[in-house]
């Protein structure tokens, strides 16, 4: 089913109380010394063996983490706080001891590690990441060295998370970073300046996201959020849908479609659903080919809406499980069957999808 458009918090369903807190904080701290010293041994290693001076060495960090700052604990939020991870690079013609605030990502690894190693670039397929082995070799804090394939420099970067407990994207451009929270009511804006830049000097300003500009300043607002969605539009992104089981109040959740009966003829499956006053816009097909395994992977198709209130899907081939989405005009989604629990955690989802039977071949 769709999301509620509810933050949870990462694991965290009760107030945390100081002492948990502070249990919280601690085992953080441990892990970052334990890995601290991890790494050390490592490089211990590769000294002791002669390798020190010739091995390229990539430290980073996945998500980051949420120590009560801004209210929250936990990851999975469009914030620095969980966007923003420790890098640390060195090997043979990277400078030491530079801290840099040049805009990178995950993705850049790739084609920096194959230009830092000599590694061709594989012909004909177009790499999201950039090269940063000229801003390694140069100057670090240059943000103009790591160009985009059309030869500029990159000054933007999008992040899209629209489901779980985050449902947020948001874009940082330049000095600007713009959140965009998806609410049961439309669309609520967070603007903050992290950086000033004067003659190519960044100066941090507050990157800790702490003070909200869009109702101050609404046309830089507008203009960052025009961009993120010209950006979402071009990788075809989904976005989040409104929950028609949610237990508070939502404008129009009465008028969601109902599924009334469904068949399934050979690898066709049909759906019949009922308009309840708001119009079916869209339906998918979720189904996997692992129904029942420990870790059941699913994928979604498009399904066909017919003139006769019907749906229609093709099972693709080894189909264990299925079941349809429709998505209606005021974006709420209704899944069919279906009666998924947020607290079934030792359930998995073929258990609540409906059964390919006869088993496909």
């Amino acid at each position: 089913a769709g999301p509620e458009f509810r933050r949870q918090g990462f694991a965290f369903q009760r107030p945390i109380d100081d002492d948990y807190a502070r249990r919280l904080r601690r085992g953080y701290f441990a892990a970052t010394s334990f890995v601290d010293a991890q790494i050390g041994k490592v490089l211990d290693a590769l000294e002791a063996h002669g390798f020190g001076e010739s091995t390229i060495v990539v430290v980073w960090s996945d998500h980051g983490w949420h120590l009560g700052e801004k209210q929250h604990w936990g990851k999975w939020t469009g914030w620095r706080l969980s966007t923003r991870v420790p890098l640390i690079i060195t090997g043979p013609g990277i400078k030491a001891g530079i801290e840099s605030d040049v805009m990178i990502n995950g993705l850049d690894f790739y084609p920096t590690i194959l230009s830092l190693t000599g590694t061709p670039m594989p012909k004909g397929k177009p790499l999201d990441g950039l090269n940063l082995a000229p801003l390694l070799k140069g100057d670090p804090t240059d943000p103009s060295l790591v160009k985009t394939a059309s030869g500029k420099p990159r000054d933007t970067m999008v992040w899209h998370f629209p489901n779980s407990v985050a449902l947020e994207s948001s874009i940082r451009r330049g000095d600007y970073k713009l959140v965009r929270n998806y609410t049961p009511t439309g669309e609520k804006l967070e603007l903050f300046r992290l950086y000033k830049t004067e003659n190519g000097t960044s100066k941090r300003v507050d990157i800790e996201e702490q003070k909200n500009l869009a109702a101050a300043h609404p046309k830089k607002a507008a203009a960052l959020n025009e961009k993120l969605t010209a950006a979402l539009t071009e990788m075809k992104a989904s976005y989040p849908y409104l929950n028609p089981n949610y237990k508070r109040s939502l404008a129009n959740k009465e008028k969601v479609p109902t599924v009334t009966s469904h068949k399934l003829s050979g690898n066709t499956a049909t759906f019949v659903f009922k308009n309840n006053g708001a119009k079916v816009t869209r339906a998918n097909l979720l189904y996997t080919d692992n129904g029942g395994h420990r870790y059941e992977e699913w994928y979604r198709s498009p399904a066909t809406l017919n003139i006769d209130g019907t749906v229609t899907a093709t099972l693709p081939k080894g189909t264990t499980h299925y079941l349809i989405n429709l998505i209606d005009e005021n974006n709420f989604l209704v899944s069919h069957p279906g009666g998924f629990k947020k607290d079934a955690r030792d359930k998995k989802y073929s258990e609540y999808a409906l059964e390919a039977r006869p088993p496909q071949k």
